[in-house]
């Protein structure tokens, strides 16, 4: 009986309130820049994991036609709601579960991933579901955060990955984000290692880049 309430409370706190956050700190100015680049090339009918609270909407180049949103979260999808109605490209949520499409094989003509693969449990089976998904020479466009290059800074990230993820719904400080999209079977064309500005370095080593399924 004592532990209801914790779990009570962890349960409205994962569902309701953690997407309210998620959307303000992934909303920041600061991270405009990034989304403009990783979005800059994207066409044709996409795929997006981690649609989140839709802050990728205004990044979307004219050249795509469709997005298909795959998002667990009802609240986050909530708080897209006024984005999805003035969105000039049409979005249709379709899925919860990256690490499972509900998609035929080379579907999609690019896949997108912003911040997501540090939290989904099962990083390998998503990645290994985007490329199957994708079109022969399709790509993903992603930006992560994850596993530092420094050995100093990989040390803080492994001494607070524990809190991070109870804290932030499973979001790993330090998944080697580049290894496991090579090991899924996509060969990366180009990528951008570096240090956000203004963020401490265990949680703001990102990389950005594009991969293609191969």
């Amino acid at each position: 009986m004592p532990r209801a309430p914790t779990v009570l409370r962890m349960g409205i706190y994962g569902e309701r309130v953690l997407p309210h956050i998620i959307h303000t700190v992934c909303g920041m100015k600061v991270t405009h820049p990034f989304r403009e680049r990783v979005c800059a090339d994207l066409h044709g009918e996409v795929v997006e994991v981690g649609f989140g609270s839709g802050n990728n909407i205004d990044f979307y180049p004219q050249a795509v036609t469709k997005v298909t949103a795959i998002e667990p979260s009802d609240t986050a999808w909530r708080i897209a709601g006024k984005r999805l109605q003035d969105s000039p490209v049409p979005v249709e949520r379709s899925g919860l579960d990256g690490q499972r499409l509900p998609f035929a094989d080379q579907t999609f003509d690019a896949a997108l991933s912003t911040w997501t693969i540090c939290t989904i449990p099962d990083a390998r089976a998503a990645l290994a579901e985007l490329r199957r998904v994708l079109k022969p020479g399709g790509k993903l466009h992603f930006v992560e955060h994850g596993l530092a290059p420094d050995p100093k800074v990989q040390r803080w990230q492994h001494r607070f990955n524990g809190i991070n993820k109870r804290l932030i719904g499973g979001c790993n400080l330090d998944r080697p984000i580049v290894d496991l999209i090579t090991q899924s079977g996509f060969r990366v064309v180009e990528v951008d290692v570096f240090y956000e500005k203004g963020a401490p370095k265990f949680v703001g080593a990102d990389s950005l880049g594009t991969a293609v399924a191969s």
